[in-house]
């Protein structure tokens, strides 16, 4: 995980913003400390606070940036509608069982654990961010099946489940160590899919 991070992303602070993300999936957005980003990254100590300034929230809201840019290019980068859910699905699955069940959705973790009722100011931004990735992927998804002739109202809805109904599954997956809940979701929301592009012809 290390070499791909070095590898990949060249700067400490790209470094962090990644490490961020990927610590956040498996261990939750209270439980991702700096120091642990810093250890994960490799990162130079003392450079946290020099590459952001705002301190872990701004971290946070960096690396919910980035989940959230880096599942939308998954999914942009699919040929079909059906493409991308396999994709997706396929994706998680993998992940699920690489972890031994302990990385989930950073977006998702970040949505739950962010917000602080003593100081609401601090996590409205990062739950900003989380809608709006999740925004994003929901846009994405129901372009797509326009694009392959289903009706708007039609593709914006099935895009809503695709993402609600993945993510669910994901929780549940992780919940009970066992990828049946995003098999069953990737059948069932496939088999949408397809009857929605049969009735466009």
């Amino acid at each position: 995980m290390y070499a791909i991070i070095y590898n990949v992303f060249s700067t400490p602070r790209e470094r962090m913003v990644v490490s961020a993300a990927l610590l956040i999936r498996e261990r939750g957005a209270q439980a991702t400390a700096i120091s642990d980003v810093l250890k994960h990254s490799r990162a130079p100590r003392g450079s946290a606070y020099h590459y952001f300034p705002g301190g872990r929230m701004q971290l946070l809201e960096e690396a919910t940036d980035y989940a959230g840019a880096y599942i939308a290019d998954k999914i942009s980068a699919a040929d079909s509608a059906v493409e991308l859910l396999d994709d997706l699905t396929d994706m998680y699955r993998r992940q699920l069982i690489r972890s031994d069940y302990r990385a989930g959705c950073p977006i998702v973790a970040v949505t739950v654990e962010a917000g602080d009722p003593d100081n609401p100011e601090r996590t409205t931004k990062v739950i900003e961010r989380a809608a709006a990735a999740f925004a994003l992927w929901t846009d994405l998804i129901s372009r797509r099946l326009v694009s392959e002739g289903v009706a708007a109202p039609r593709a914006e809805e099935l895009a809503m489940l695709v993402t609600t109904s993945i993510e669910g599954a994901i929780i549940v997956a992780r919940a009970s160590r066992d990828v049946k809940p995003l098999d069953l979701v990737q059948r069932q929301l496939r088999t949408l899919v397809e009857e929605a592009e049969r009735k466009s012809r």
